[in-house]
């Protein structure tokens, strides 16, 4: 099972998501670091290669995890944050780039 590491801010935000949106966020990861993929997910190539996002759906709304599992020591949580409208948006893309960046020049 590959290890969880996460960067900048985003365990505590994804701590912050509403208990339901957590939990079903921390299963959806589970899985990846299982090798399995998680039920609702999608690409994010505008990110970089071998970025995806987690979608998780809940009552109180849309939430997001973005994550590279291409590295072979383990599992790099990018950014975490509730979505609130239909594109995701610029600032999240930025942050995600940003710390998909460090990670690959190895100062994450």
């Amino acid at each position: 099972m590959k290890p969880l590491r996460f960067l900048g801010d985003s365990l505590k935000r994804l701590r912050e998501f509403p208990p339901d949106a957590s939990h079903d966020a921390g299963y959806q990861l589970d899985k990846v670091q299982r090798g399995e993929r998680p039920d609702d997910f999608k690409p994010m190539t505008t990110i970089g290669k071998g970025v995806e996002e987690i979608r998780v759906w809940d009552d109180s709304g849309t939430y997001r995890v973005i994550y590279t599992a291409r590295q072979a020591d383990m599992i790099y949580v990018l950014h975490a944050f509730e979505k609130k409208t239909q594109a995701t948006s610029k600032r999240d893309i930025a942050v995600a780039k940003a710390r998909y960046a460090e990670l690959l020049r190895g100062t994450p």
